[in-house]
């Protein structure tokens, strides 16, 4: 018969698995992963801060999705870090903390979704409406939008772990690199149906209304495109648009392998390091991505490299 123990507030992490050999070669390339996604974000926020030219509704959005990647990774990393250098037997956790780290690691995956929505439509509005740009996207609309893209992420997760911290456990181990809401759920004996139709339906909608707002915004924009002559206009929104549009995919992508290999508990190392890739790719490349194509961006840092 399995052991049960019922309510501990002791929790046993089981992490990422690694061989001795491979210990220290993984826990470097996390480690120089999280300095980069740092380095990277924080930088490029301090620099839109600093830079009056970058004072756009554009690059004052996207510092949303830079804090979103500051937070995800520092929520995750370090703790995995620290995990790969201990035993198993040694991976504790506290219940409180795990359920932090759960609802920080949902809300983050959340606001990716949600600040990439309002980034397209700041798009659409620039692309389809550029001479009423700048009385649609004013200061009150900016704020409007990042409360909106925080505050929808941080309601929907709220109800979710709400469900989730109600039931009471039995078990201890937590088979995941980190703690999320499966993971956190499934310490319960109790019945999990309203926990699975909540998270199921919160995953589809959320997906639903991400995926239908790129396609919406994007097919109106390329309409304009198709009908207007303009060359400049043109050759602006297929810069800004196919910028926006590689970061969306590079996360849904992502969360997308994530999500389906938790249906495959065959591969569960697998669907591990494709939970860690969630954090890390998008990190990483976000910042690269706009940076190269941020006229703006790159006059900036020649500009201070140069003196």
């Amino acid at each position: 018969m399995e052991n049960y123990t019922f309510n501990s507030f002791t929790l046993q992490m089981e992490g990422y698995k690694v061989t001795k050999n491979s210990m220290y070669p993984v826990f470097f390339m996390f480690f120089i992963s999280y300095i980069v996604i740092m380095v990277m974000n924080v930088g490029i926020s301090v620099l839109i801060f600093i830079d009056k030219n970058l004072h756009q509704p554009m690059y004052l959005l996207f510092c949303n999705l830079s804090l979103s990647d500051i937070i995800g990774s520092t929520n995750i990393l370090p703790r995995l870090l620290s995990d790969i250098l201990l035993p198993p037997s040694e991976r504790l956790i506290s219940y409180y903390e795990c359920v932090v780290q759960a609802f920080t690691t949902q809300f983050f995956s959340t606001t990716s979704h949600t600040v990439l929505m309002i980034m397209a439509f700041d798009r659409y509005v620039a692309i389809c409406n550029p001479l009423r740009y700048a009385a649609i996207m004013n200061n009150k609309m900016l704020i409007k939008l990042t409360v909106s893209a925080w505050g929808v992420a941080f309601v929907l997760v709220g109800i979710l772990l709400g469900l989730t911290v109600r039931l009471n456990r039995c078990r201890t181990l937590i088979t995941s690199p980190f703690c999320d809401n499966a993971s956190l759920f499934k310490l319960s004996c109790e019945s999990v149906f309203i926990n699975n139709v909540y998270g199921i339906t919160f995953t589809v909608v959320l997906v639903t209304f991400s995926i239908g707002s790129i396609v919406l915004t994007y097919t109106k924009i390329t309409v304009v495109c198709l009908t207007s002559k303009n060359k400049s206009l043109n050759s602006k929104a297929l810069k800004t648009c196919s910028t926006h549009l590689v970061v969306y995919l590079i996360m849904l992508f992502s969360g997308m392998i994530s999500i389906t290999l938790h249906r495959f508990p065959q591969y569960a190392d697998y669907r591990k390091l494709s939970s860690i890739l969630f954090v890390i790719v998008p990190g990483s490349l976000n910042t690269i991505i706009y940076g190269i194509q941020s006229k703006e961006i790159r006059k900036f840092l020649s500009e201070m490299f140069q003196s």
